[in-house]
């Protein structure tokens, strides 16, 4: 058999390669371990259409044969994926390379009935030559995914020295996604099958066999610095390079020195300056410019152009000061000398069944990032390593990236040499495909391990090892990366999982049910993973769970138990979570409400999740705050129902989006209980340019009338903030945060508003803070005041105006086929507040707008203009 090549070098482009993508005719057939070991054998099983870049839990829900959130074992059986392609054998000075870019997990692959290749890692590619194997009349590619779950039973050594109850210890060995077998929070599907794509690739003339890319600041000059190994095909060794930079300053280049090497090779180095050169940011705060690149090769057949993917220019530190040590300090960012304060998620897949998703689709999920107001993305070590198409919009969104490697809670046998060399290749690839880009921010060991062992009262010392603490930096420092490294998340002080020291996973608020205080008084520094809960999506994605039978009392269903996460072997999950915050900061009873108003359990249950991020995350990113950042457990649901995605798993945003979007918003205003000191005014502007705003306080009793207001002009510098105490700029004592109580509250709804300067305009922001609780009771529309009016915009979209003599809380807009510019918000009493309308696109049909909020009986319903 023989011996799989080094795969390309990532985003290296050649002039005149041919690429042939083998998604066509695929089927999956399913067999009993062993039964069925090659391509004959496998002919007359049943077969079912498949995708491919896909998986087998993919294909049976494609089929209607399985349906996510359905318990079935896919480690327990054989998977067969196959397919038939036409392509010629290789002409002369041609390589024909097949090529697949990842396998889940232990695989052999089949061209017309010859082995061709076995692997044992989901994470690693292939490539082969198959140029004299190809067959003119057609081929057969087969790939058989052996059962995971037998091989689990095979005892090796080492033995582990902990057992954790987040997986079967015994994957430690596999190289595989623990995703899809975690049991409590994602017990499947595993991962099976030819998950990322699979390709033909013809070579002509010359071929890059390495290409490393790295940029620099020196003052205010970029430096790109490209080192590249090349081979000639027709046996003209190339003997010029030049390197062309295209990005907003112009086209600038340079030539690289070209040594010759064997076998008509060649390696060529360099460096390319550029002056005053415009610098990568974070979307939040400021344009994430890109430069692209191209190298000119001169071979004895002529010039041969190479596309080499884009880059940027930015000056990334782990701290503000030399010596900041994220491990023990926090990680506190600093982007072009400029603290970044990171708020993100923990990305899960958009397709966790079927893992590959097209371009268009993966560009809508992480454009949704951005537009929550978000800047960084973790990709957790309990996952899979994400496509070069993640990183490149990554890098164009001005989104971070947190780069676990895929480590997560397991003692790993590092002296097993067949692992370790896995480990050194796996690593190798990553940083290879990761280098130069600007997105990367951080890049951690794992996920877990530290607090693994310590929680187990062990030495935390058992999860510092060789893997985390040598290997991996090893690595990271050959490959010259710019990025903060942590051996582990959380990290830092005696017992890693301390909030104050080093990277917390911060669960106060949220799973462990303290009061929101907690998130102040346990000084987090930074959070990796933060706020699970149980967000309970929209009415559409709850009627997923039941489809057959959707008009339900959806909570009480066991299939919605098992869209709620929980931690193995608990007696409560994330339900149980949510509703704590329900009775502590809404003074419901949740038990109650959901056996006598299910509706509205769900309803509170909504909004609940979303306020209590919100005023984490104010917290957190008020001046004076230690923290640098934080992370939200997690992004997308896996399962329908109420995971902890921001977002269902549809892709439709929960409430929570909502809350986290204004919280986060590059141009923010919000307020903070400081208890006896009052309410805390606070805003921050991150962009690069200076705002000038009217800051508005506004008091309210009985919901309705004014009882003081203050406006004070304010200029937030570029990356700038303020601060201020309520009370103060009134110029008298309120009692503002009613913690004095002398009497009854004076006030029981203040509003903060950041407004333009000049004319009439959209709110820059607003913010609410009810003292004495929010406002429950039902109320009419017509005792509320409430009116609205849909106006008809140019092109396709309107415009919503609402107005209401009363604080309407959590006013909710349903607009079929719009997308409403803000949700989930209250509404200033005596204010005309306007929401954009934005039409999805022109093929959806628009007939009307129903508005709804937590403290309104019923909805009002506006039809949606027409010509």
């Amino acid at each position: 058999m023989p011996s799989p090549e080094q795969a390309p070098p990532p985003r290296a482009r050649v002039e005149g390669h041919e690429r042939q993508p083998l998604e066509a005719g695929w089927e999956v057939a399913r067999c009993d371990p062993d039964s069925h070991p090659d391509p004959d054998a496998a002919a007359g099983l049943e077969w079912l259409p498949a995708r491919v870049p896909g998986t087998a839990a993919g294909a049976l829900r494609d089929a209607g044969a399985w349906r996510p959130g359905e318990v079935l074992d896919f480690d327990a059986d054989d998977w067969w994926f196959r397919t038939r392609f036409e392509a010629a054998p290789a002409a002369a000075g041609e390589v024909v390379t097949l090529r697949l870019d990842g396998i889940a997990t232990v695989a052999e692959v089949y061209l017309n009935g010859e082995l061709l290749l076995a692997g044992d890692s989901m994470f690693a590619a292939h490539a082969v030559d198959v140029g004299s194997r190809l067959r003119g009349d057609g081929n057969e590619l087969a790939i058989r995914c052996l059962a995971l779950g037998p091989r689990l039973g095979t005892r090796r050594k080492p033995r582990a020295r902990w057992r954790t109850r987040l997986v079967d210890g015994r994957l430690r060995f596999f190289r595989t996604m623990l995703l899809g077998r975690a049991p409590g929070f994602a017990s499947g599907p595993a991962a099976v099958g030819p998950w990322r794509p699979v390709w033909l690739q013809r070579q002509r003339r010359l071929r890059v066999d390495s290409l490393r890319l790295r940029t620099r600041l020196d003052g205010e000059a970029g430096v790109l610095a490209v080192s590249v190994e090349l081979a000639a095909l027709d046996g003209a060794a190339p003997s010029a390079v030049a390197l062309e930079l295209d990005g907003p300053n112009g086209v600038h280049r340079a030539g690289l020195e070209v040594e010759p090497a064997a076998a008509a090779g060649a390696r060529a180095a360099g460096e390319l300056r550029v002056p005053a050169v415009a610098r990568w940011w974070p979307h939040t705060h400021g344009d994430p410019v890109l430069h692209s690149v191209r190298l000119l090769v001169e071979t004895g057949a002529g010039e041969v152009a190479v596309e080499a993917g884009r880059v940027g220019f930015r000056e990334l530190a782990p701290g503000p000061a030399p010596g900041h040590d994220p491990a023990e300090d926090g990680l506190d960012l600093h982007l072009n000398g400029v603290r970044v304060f990171c708020r993100g998620a923990v990305w899960t897949p958009v397709d966790f069944a079927g893992l590959a998703v097209g371009g268009d689709e993966l560009r809508a999920a992480l454009e949704q990032v951005r537009e929550a107001g978000l800047n960084m993305l973790r990709l957790p070590g309990t996952g899979a390593y994400e496509s070069p198409l993640f990183h490149d919009l990554c890098d164009e969104l001005g989104i971070l990236v947190w780069q676990d490697f895929m480590f997560a809670n397991l003692d790993y046998p590092l002296a097993d040499e067949d692992f370790a060399a896995t480990v050194r290749s796996e690593a190798a690839a990553l940083l290879a495909e990761l280098g130069g880009r600007p997105s990367l921010a951080v890049l951690c060991g794992n996920s877990e391990v530290e607090q693994q062992v310590a929680m187990m009262g062990l030495d935390p010392e058992l999860g510092r090892g060789e893997l985390f603490g040598e290997l991996l930096p090893g690595a990271i420092e050959a490959a010259g990366l710019d990025a903060a490294y942590l051996p582990s998340a959380p990290c830092g002080g005696a017992l890693p999982f301390r909030p104050d020291r080093g990277v917390a996973n911060y669960y106060g608020v949220g799973g462990y049910r303290l009061p929101l205080t907690d998130a102040r008084r346990s000084e987090v520094r930074f959070a990796a993973e933060c706020l699970a809960f149980a967000n309970v999506p929209d009415e559409a994605d709850c009627e997923e769970v039941l489809p057959e039978a959707p008009h339900e009392l959806t909570v009480h269903h066991p299939r919605w138990k098992a869209g709620v996460p929980r931690d193995a072997g608990s007696g409560w999950d994330f339900d149980d979570v949510r509703d704590h915050y329900l009775r502590d900061l809404f003074g419901v009873d949740p038990g109650e409400l959901r056996r006598y108003d299910h509706e509205r359990y769900l309803e509170l249950s909504r909004a609940v999740s979303g306020e209590a991020m919100a005023a984490v995350f104010g917290e957190w990113r008020r001046a004076g705050s230690p923290c640098g950042g934080g992370l939200v457990l997690w992004w997308r649901d896996l399962v329908p129902g109420a995971g902890w995605g921001l977002v269902s798993r549809g892709g439709r945003p929960k409430r929570a989006w909502h809350h986290l979007r204004r919280a986060c918003a590059p141009v923010a205003v919000w307020l903070t209980d400081e208890g006896l000191g009052g309410v805390g005014v606070h805003a921050a502007n991150d962009g690069p340019r200076e705002v000038r705003a009217q800051l508005r306080l506004s008091l309210y009793r009985d919901l309705s009338q004014p009882v003081g207001e203050v406006t004070q002009e304010l200029t937030l510098a570029p990356h700038g903030e303020f601060s201020g105490d309520l009370e103060a700029m009134l110029g008298r004592f309120a009692d503002a945060s009613w913690a004095y109580r002398f009497g009854p509250p004076a006030q029981d709804a203040i509003f903060a508003s950041l407004e333009p300067l000049e004319g009439e305009g959209a709110l820059l922001a607003q913010a609410v803070h009810f003292p004495a609780g929010r406002p429950l009771r039902l109320e009419d529309a017509s005792r509320l005041g409430f009116e609205a009016e849909v106006v008809p915009e140019d092109g396709e979209g309107a415009l919503l105006r609402l107005r209401s003599d009363r604080v309407l809380w959590g006013v909710r807009i349903t607009a079929p086929g719009c997308n409403p510019d803000d949700d989930a918000f209250s509404l200033e009493p005596g204010r005309t507040r306007t929401v954009n309308l934005r039409p999805q696109d022109l093929q959806t049909s628009r007939s009307s707008v129903s508005v709804q909020a937590l403290n309104m009986l019923g909805n009002v319903t506006h039809q949606f203009p027409t010509d």
